[in-house]
């Protein structure tokens, strides 16, 4: 019996000292665990923190640069319209200058790289100048995006870079210029970065090779315990925000029990002072959050561009008030929506549809396209789209942003500039008409007495009698190519003012002159000017509108001949020369005459439109001229005759059998 109550009771005095074994070892083993789980938490948090808080950084700074840069570009749509002089754009400029310190200079240069406006007043140091010069201002219509350099050296500042990006001025293949604008590498760091995110980390812009740009350290160096790069991307330059904590890695205390001891007695007080500097923390970032949403919030209904983003099924996941205001549908009835969407113009569905494929197999066009939407009234609207890849923090995409641009009152202009154009022309016309009327008058003249002289001879002969049949033919011939001549001459005239749609089609460049030779010739022969035409004999052709040019060629003749008015009468030759440019393979024709030629200052001005040197001229021919070489791609310039006077030459692209047709495209959509 004993033996029985001995062997039931081993085991329970057994377990009896396992249990509290097993406790305290469990209770030291969480003792031991407990700091070092906690030092691993503490820092998987403050690393975490570092990476979300660098990431906000990055989108502010992103922010701050993209809302200059679409100013900027505002300002140089206003400049190409020609709605904006140089001083009042140079006020804008220093107005953005004003309210954004991390800008140094913006500088608007002309299409040779001339100043035409700078918010410095002092001169581009020649370390500057040399960086600007790498900017090519001749830049083709297709790439002209925004575009940044590798940071350089702020001149005369020690360990200061600056960063150059150029906005070129680039509109129907017309060049206005570029606009530079320079940000401090430093002021980016001290403008854009928040106090608060400076205090606890020493932040560093830097490159691919992590070479340090800028730096900001107001909380003292980095630890190089907690760190992160984040990229900034910049049109065509990539730098990367580099951040490192000034905060140390956690450590675990010697003693374990002198820990436990300190938790025990002072953990309600560390608690509410942890709590207490936490919701301080906490308050304060959410302050400074709460100002920068509802900055960017302003900023974002203040824009007059449309926003909308949309994930990768195409499903709308974001639009701004502006793209509502656009399409006429509140936010709420269009969030969430798949396509089709409710703003499609239904004869351009199949578009949408194919272009809507295309970017899911990731085709985004850099350039932007244009398409036509639908209002909720039902009104049609011109619309310009860019899009853009949305990249989320761990660099996978979610999907796509777009910009929209209402261009409404862009195509409006654009036709309006079209039709005052064609009426110049016409006005052109019809002045160099005026011109030659007293011309045409005297020239007609001569066939006219030619004719009735013939006629009088053959009546004559009829009535005397005298019937010889070879004389009265002869008389008969001489009459009728003086009939001829005189309707050569109307018909010339008819053909150079009768009102027209430009239309360009393939012509010989000697079958142009031939047609315009009798014109020519009737204003040579009132100034006593001599012809000398140098025709090559065999060109290719150009893709033209004939009146246009003939119009072109008329004004430099009539302006070569008054050129001559002072010169000797031996030497008042006027040379027509065409030919094929064996470096450009343009074909050119030169004007060569042997007058008072052009003085410097007046060359300036020359091709300015209502600038003229005639106390009666109106100052539009050669910017007519000008505007009309350029509508066929092509360049029309001046220089000094060595002999004396001055040389015109208008080059022209040779159209050859395998170019397609080169008119302006329809509006896409």
């Amino acid at each position: 019996m004993r033996t029985f109550y001995k062997t039931q009771a081993w085991p329970n005095q057994k377990w009896r000292w396992i249990l509290p074994i097993l406790l305290v070892s469990l209770f030291l083993a969480t003792l031991i665990w407990l700091p070092w789980q906690a030092q691993h938490m503490e820092a998987n948090e403050r690393q975490e923190q570092l990476i979300a808080d660098t990431l906000w950084v990055e989108q502010a700074i992103q922010f701050q640069l993209n809302r200059t840069d679409e100013t900027l570009k505002q300002i140089g749509s206003e400049i190409m319209a020609h709605r904006i002089p140089a001083d009042i754009a140079l006020q804008r400029f220093r107005t953005l200058l004003k309210n954004n310190h991390e800008i140094q200079r913006i500088v608007w240069f002309g299409t040779n790289g001339e100043v035409l406006a700078s918010t410095s007043d002092l001169s581009i140091p020649p370390q500057e100048s040399s960086t600007l010069s790498r900017i090519d201002p001749s830049i083709n219509e297709i790439n002209s995006r925004t575009r940044c350099l590798q940071p350089a050296p702020e001149p005369n500042v020690k360990n200061a870079y600056l960063i150059y990006c150029q906005i070129p001025l680039i509109k129907e293949n017309q060049h206005f210029g570029s606009i530079v604008i320079s940000y401090r590498a430093t002021g980016i760091l001290e403008e854009l970065v928040p106090w608060w995110f400076a205090q606890d980390n020493e932040i560093s812009l830097v490159d691919a090779d992590e070479k340090v740009y800028a730096n900001r350290a107001a909380g003292g160096a980095g630890k190089n315990v907690y760190t992160h790069n984040r990229a900034l991307e910049l049109p065509e330059l990539q730098l990367f925000l580099h951040t490192n904590s000034t905060k140390s890695e956690p450590k675990l205390l010697s003693n374990l029990l002198v820990l436990t001891v300190i938790l025990l007695s002072l953990g309600l007080i560390w608690s509410l002072a942890a709590l207490w500097r936490d919701i301080n923390r906490r308050l304060a970032a959410e302050v400074a959050l709460r100002q920068q949403v509802t900055f960017r919030t302003a900023m974002e209904n203040s824009l007059v561009t449309g926003l909308r983003a949309r994930d990768m099924e195409g499903r709308l996941t974001y639009v701004n008030p502006a793209f509502c205001r656009m399409i006429g549908y509140p936010a709420e009835q269009i969030i969430g929506r798949v396509p089709p969407m409710p703003y499609w113009a239904p004869e351009a569905l199949h578009e949408y549809q194919q272009r809507f494929t295309r970017l899911l197999e990731g085709t985004v066009p850099a350039e932007g396209f244009e398409t036509i939407y639908q209002h909720a009234s039902g009104k049609r609207i011109p619309v310009l789209i860019y899009e853009s890849p949305l990249i989320n923090e761990r660099g996978q995409q979610t999907g796509w942003m777009s910009s929209i641009l209402d261009i409404s009152e862009l195509k409006r202009a654009q036709e309006l500039t079209r039709q005052q154009e064609e009426k110049l022309h016409a006005s052109a016309h019809l002045a160099s008409m005026g011109e030659i009327a007293s011309m045409l008058a005297h020239e007609l003249n001569q066939p006219l007495a030619a004719i009735s002289s013939y006629t009088t001879g053959a009546i004559n002969l009829l009535n005397a009698g005298q019937v010889d049949q070879s004389l009265l033919k002869s008389a008969l011939e001489k009459a009728n190519k003086q009939a001829q001549r005189a309707g050569h001459i109307i018909r010339s005239v008819h053909e150079f003012v009768k009102k027209r749609e430009p239309s360009r089609e393939a012509v010989q460049l000697s079958d142009l002159i031939h047609s315009v030779m009798p014109l020519v010739d009737l204003q040579a022969k009132t100034g006593q000017v001599t012809l000398r035409w140098e025709l090559a004999a065999i060109l290719p052709p150009v893709l033209a509108d004939k009146v246009l040019l003939e119009q072109v060629l008329l004004n430099l003749t009539r302006n070569a001949i008054e050129a001559m008015q002072s010169t000797p009468l031996a030497q008042r030759t006027l040379r027509i020369r065409t030919g094929l440019d064996d470096a450009t393979q343009n074909l050119f024709v030169e004007v060569i005459d042997r007058g008072h030629g052009i003085p410097t200052e007046v060359a300036e001005q020359l091709f300015s439109p209502f600038f003229s040197t005639k106390s009666t001229g109106m100052g539009m021919g050669l910017n007519i001229c000008r505007t009309a070489i350029e509508f066929h791609g092509g360049q029309l310039s001046h220089s000094d005759n060595p002999l004396g006077g001055t040389i015109f030459r208008f080059e022209l692209p040779a159209y050859r059998a395998t170019q397609t047709d080169q008119k302006e495209p329809s509006t896409d959509g």
